[in-house]
């Protein structure tokens, strides 16, 4: 019988990482690493990756990182991805699809109102967002090393792709909630439960859809938020490791298609 060290650990395991260098992004190579997995940190041209390799080096001296650009928005960028994975030989066994535009992303036509909100950004989002899961998925199909591990996908989804916002929470304030932002997240749910059936038994394919994280908002905001929240907080970077460390690893080694849910009891009113 494995025990539960064993099981969790992700030794001889490479994870590829896109939005590597954002705020999630980092705890979950961070988390990758702790488990001894080696890792493949993917985030857009100009992306400085230094702080996180030297974060990573430190939890994990072994830990092999490597680093390749990605702008996720072009489907030619996302093919180059591929290839370069190809020449450099490297198989991986978990994908995280991380990268979003988010809420307080810098757009036209994004935080605004409905009849402002642009088809241009919208076809932007739902590019990078969701096209881009399902591109990225397909692509690295080949490169999964099934003969020795069960592959895992997870995708990074919200609470918004699958509740409705309340607009409450933003009275007084510049931020908003776009559509393009809930119907792609609403999407990756979707594409979740379609892909784990598609992939298995070859590929477990899960998501995480996480509640608000705190991100310096307006203190307005975030004592609406938290009185709205059962845990009584915003999240911070950390409350998903736990949730990446179990996705990832053979802890959840009979589970897909699965949502985990890690918004602080949020979704249960």
């Amino acid at each position: 019988m494995n025990s539960i060290s064993e099981l969790m650990g992700l030794n001889g395991r490479t994870a590829l990482v896109t939005g590597a260098t954002g705020v999630i992004g980092r705890e979950i190579a961070s988390t990758i690493a702790e488990l001894k997995g080696d890792l493949i940190l993917v985030d857009r041209p100009g992306s400085v990756y230094t702080d996180l390799i030297k974060l990573l080096k430190d939890i994990n001296g072994q830990c092999s990182a490597t680093v390749i650009d990605c702008d996720l928005e072009s489907s030619n960028s996302r093919k180059n991805l591929a290839k370069s994975l190809n020449q450099k030989n490297i198989n991986i066994d978990i994908l995280v699809n991380n990268a979003a535009f988010v809420a307080d992303t810098k757009l036209d036509g994004w935080v605004t109102s409905f009849e402002k909100q642009s088809v241009e950004t919208w076809e932007r989002a739902i590019n990078v967002n969701l096209t881009a899961v399902f591109d990225l998925s397909k692509l690295l199909m080949s490169k999964y090393n099934s003969k020795v591990h069960i592959g895992s996908i997870i995708n990074i989804a919200s609470i918004y792709g699958i509740l409705g916002p309340d607009y409450s929470l933003y009275s007084g304030t510049s931020m908003g909630n776009p559509a393009a932002y809930a119907a792609s997240k609403g999407g990756v749910v979707q594409l979740t439960r379609w892909m784990s059936t598609t992939l298995a038994p070859k590929v477990r394919v899960n998501t995480i859809s996480p509640g608000g994280l705190f991100r310096e908002q307006p203190s307005e905001f975030v004592k609406r938020y938290e009185d709205r929240t059962p845990m009584a907080r915003m999240a911070n970077p950390a409350d998903f490791k736990g949730a990446v460390a179990f996705l990832s690893s053979d802890l959840s080694a009979y589970v897909t298609g699965h949502n985990l849910i890690v918004d602080g009891g949020w979704s249960v009113w």
